[in-house]
């Protein structure tokens, strides 16, 4: 009787069960629910030997540990921070304390737990940090007087730096002693160990002090922003809106003054560094080498065209150039600089070549060798391993599509580590025998796995088995790579997704996804790339399903394709995007299936200006376009940013004119909603404002939506169900 009952409830949940690929897709599947979320393995922290590293676990009512683990096997080797030490020795509670993340002092005695973390802007935060001992198992606090960015250990462990308030501050373990390295920091004036808004958004520049190598020296930056101009936003969170004021340098206006400084912890003096002649340029890195006393700073123009590498003498604080690389166009920052153990060369990444390649100097700056060479861009360099003389990196080899994994040793020797097609990423132990392998492609989530480098599978860390389950109960046509060649003889990457019962005898509405915006080894910007990218294709797919073709293209100006369509964009940014898109479209037109009255366009930053530019200068083209937070003057736009690839405004006028959309109101004839979050600090509301105050001068009639409080993601409290609601029922309507 029991199992007659089993088997009958099986046969009626077989029944309850939708058939496979019979579902279609709706907004709460991919932006209200978890059933599409893939996980990536935890990103294993590789302890000092390479054979082990650490990991969090959950011990259920004991608490969050930190263990270490055999990468060999997998197997537990040693508690590293028991659950039950989480407690500060002199709490008065049993609360304990719960960290979100924590680092090794470098011989892994102490580890240094943030909790509490708070926001500041996209890179940047602040929190209590505590110092775990586990010689002794006590816990400490770093400083009981507010929260503080970036604590760091000194090399020996017994000192943290850390910055609050715009200073920077050293407390001693041993002692518990406090010191101010810094007393002048002030809000919107001067910066000490951390950076201004501009750096941090476009050079990534978070903590701005580092440790010497023996940790007798703290070298960091200074700003002085006092002559950058602020910018104010609302924050409409109580009866009476509070004010936003940040400094923020738009295009040819004013940037803040910066300076290196270093401080000598055994006398406590403070000394400039001296660089040579100074103008208005850029300082975005400093790195220490092996060398105690030798100090590593990246000096650019304002332009960013030149870049030169000085070596400082600690104890005179004296540089010396030693590396310069010019461009006809423009130098991106990356973090690929590599000081080797024998003190005499560095390893560095660039694209002199045409493509982005490794190459090892001596430290006089004199070219030791060209590591890779090929057509192809080196993508990602992971490191050098010293003990077995291999460089390990991600190519774009095979394909702009794609990414592989390799290494390769100094006689030019190249092993392929990644063994599927897509795109593959890696991370690596201490001593680069173990990597953690994730691939994906455009169609399947991520799968992880631990390997040997030598090529020897260990075990899957995460295969996202429930998401491709998930998956199966939906009718999701694939996403199909093709490429064409343009008018102008330009061969675009570009993908379709169609609908579901496809007939080529039919006309299909067309939706064109876009970013397109300036490519980089550290931000790729491709939207054609055969990797996984979970909610945003998924709609697209939703969106097939009910009737439209989905198409992008990567145009002028995106990675992975070298030097030189990467920077044809220079100087006119917008320009070449927009004929490539146009041209995209008139081959749609061109395509039986199409129907060329119904074409749309839809971005989110980048691909918003995009969207709004095309349907400004090609109102022939397409009949709707959907623009999310779009620059709509270059203008507005930051310092940074806009002059990397359109120069200063007062040189290169047209270069910010010819292809701003608010300058193209007037040939508006299509729809075109415009959405933009209130409390955007990146590209401002002010775009939209602008636009939206020129379109009504020009008569002109615009769908607009606007976010309160919500920054240049627009997210939160519901808002990213919200918005692909409102662009789904737009396109809906429109399309």
């Amino acid at each position: 009787m029991p199992r007659k009952f089993s088997v009958a409830i099986l046969f009626i949940s077989f029944l309850l069960e939708p058939a496979l690929g019979q579902q279609h897709l709706q907004l709460t599947d991919i932006w209200a629910s978890p059933k599409f979320y893939a996980r990536v393995a935890d990103n294993f922290r590789s302890m000092n030997d390479g054979l082990h590293y650490s990991n969090t676990t959950e011990e259920s009512d004991k608490g969050v540990s930190i263990l270490s683990y055999a990468f060999a096997s997998g197997n537990v080797k040693d508690t590293i921070l028991p659950a039950r030490h989480l407690y500060l020795p002199t709490s008065e509670t049993v609360t304990p304390i719960k960290f979100e993340d924590y680092k090794f002092s470098r011989d892994e005695s102490r580890l240094l737990l943030s909790t509490d973390a708070e926001s500041i802007n996209r890179y940047s935060s602040k929190a209590n940090f505590y110092v775990y001992s586990r010689v002794t198992g006590k816990m400490q606090m770093v400083s009981p007087s507010g929260k503080q960015q970036y604590a760091d250990f000194s090399p020996d462990g017994r000192k943290v730096a850390f910055v609050r308030d715009n200073n920077l501050f050293i407390t001693d373990l041993v002692t518990g002693n406090e010191s101010a390295i810094t007393s002048d920091g002030k809000r919107n004036q001067i910066i000490n160990g951390s950076s201004d808004w501009v750096n941090e958004e476009e050079f990534a520049l978070t903590q701005s002090f580092f440790w010497s190598e023996n940790g007798n020296y703290l070298a960091y930056f200074k700003f002085d922003e006092s002559d950058v101009k602020e910018f104010s936003f609302e924050m409409y969170d109580g009866l009476y809106p509070t004010m936003i004021t940040y400094k923020y340098p738009k295009a040819g206006e004013a940037n803040s003054k910066v300076d290196i400084y270093m401080y000598e912890v055994a006398t406590g003096k403070n000394t400039k560094v001296e660089l040579g002649e100074r103008g208005d340029d850029y300082l975005p890195r400093i790195k220490w080498t092996r060398d105690d006393t030798k100090l590593c700073v990246t000096k650019m123009n304002r332009l960013q065209n030149k870049l030169e590498l000085y070596l400082v003498d600690a104890p005179t604080a004296k540089g010396k150039k030693i590396f310069t690389e010019v461009s006809k166009s423009f130098i991106e920052i990356t973090d690929d600089l590599y000081f080797l153990d024998n003190k005499k060369q560095f390893v560095w990444t660039s694209n002199m070549d045409g493509y982005y390649h490794i190459y090892l100097y001596n430290l006089d700056g004199s070219l030791a060798k060209q590591i890779t060479k090929g057509s192809w861009d080196v993508t990602r360099f992971y490191g050098y391993s010293e003990s077995i003389g291999k460089y390990f990196y991600q190519a774009a080899q095979k394909s702009a599509l794609e990414r592989q994994v390799y290494a390769i040793d100094s006689r030019g020797k190249t092993s392929l580590l990644s063994q599927t097609d897509g795109t593959n990423d890696a991370s690596f132990s201490n001593n680069f025998k173990y990597m953690s392998l994730t691939y994906s492609k455009v169609d399947k989530p991520f799968y992880c796995t631990l390997r040997e480098t030598g090529g020897k599978d260990l075990r899957v860390l995460e295969d996202n088995s429930d998401v491709n389950q998930s998956l199966a109960l939906f009718d999701l046509q694939p996403v199909e790579f093709f490429n064409f060649t343009t008018d102008e003889q330009v061969n675009l990457n570009a993908f379709m997704i169609k609908p579901p019962n496809f007939d080529a005898t039919k006309k299909y509405p067309v939706l064109m996804y876009m970013y397109g915006g300036p490519g980089s080894q550290a931000l790729p910007t491709q939207t054609v790339l055969d990797q996984w990218d979970g909610p945003t294709v998924l709609w697209m797919k939703m969106l097939a399903q009910r009737g439209y073709l989905i198409v992008s293209v990567d145009n002028r100006g995106t990675a992975a394709r070298g030097r030189d369509f990467n920077a044809a964009i220079y100087g006119q940014l917008g320009k070449l995007e927009t004929e490539d898109q146009a041209a995209t479209c008139r081959y749609l037109t061109s395509l039986p299936y199409v129907d060329k009255n119904r074409i749309g366009a839809w971005g989110w930053s980048y691909g918003g200006y995009l969207s709004a530019l095309l349907i400004t200068k090609h109102p022939d083209l397409f009949k709707m376009a959907v623009s999310v937070a779009p620059v709509t003057n270059w203008r507005f736009y930051d310092s940074i940013y806009a002059e990397r690839y359109l120069g200063l405004p007062q040189d290169n006028p047209k270069g910010y004119d010819d292809n701003s959309p608010i300058n193209f109101t007037r040939a508006l004839t299509g729809k075109l909603l415009l959405i933009h979050g209130t409390a955007d600090d990146n590209v401002h509301f002010q775009n939209s404002m602008e636009f939206v105050n020129k379109l009504v001068k020009d008569k002109k009639q615009v769908d607009v939506f606007f976010y309160p409080n919500r920054n240049h993601g627009i997210y939160g409290g519901g808002a990213t169900m919200h918005i692909y609601t409102k662009i789904t029922d737009y396109i809906l309507n429109n399309l």
